[in-house]
């Protein structure tokens, strides 16, 4: 079986998210699909702290939920098909969460999103 990705060929400005990155994620990505049942959405939504005290997140992890510190959630693992489920739950959506991580204002995003070749 042939490798998929060549690791001496990076692509540029993308993030692979591979079995490392799933591991190093494991517990954030746990948490945020956990959101996709109803009564976890309002028990989050209830009492973060005590949702997030249930997925043994470090200290650093749960700084970053609770900071909605989207580009650092993906530095830390966190895939953004799981985080979109966090980002639902706390009134962020998709270009508000790709505005953070391009490190732009949200004016900003939806304007490059309305330009000419936007995809």
């Amino acid at each position: 079986m042939t490798q998929q990705l060549d690791r001496s060929r990076p692509i540029p400005d993308t993030r692979v998210f591979d079995l490392s990155e799933s591991r190093k994620g494991y517990r954030i990505n746990k948490m945020c699909n956990s959101l996709t049942v109803e009564a976890n959405r309002a028990a989050y939504q209830a009492d973060e702290q005590a949702y997030l005290n249930q997925y043994k997140l470090t200290d650093y992890e749960r700084d970053l939920i609770r900071a909605r510190n989207w580009a650092g959630l993906n530095e830390a693992g966190g895939n953004i098909y799981y985080l979109l489920k966090l980002g639902f739950v706390v009134g962020h959506g998709l270009y508000r969460m790709g505005a953070q991580m391009r490190g732009e204002t949200f004016e900003d995003f939806l304007a490059s999103r309305k330009a000419k070749g936007a995809r």
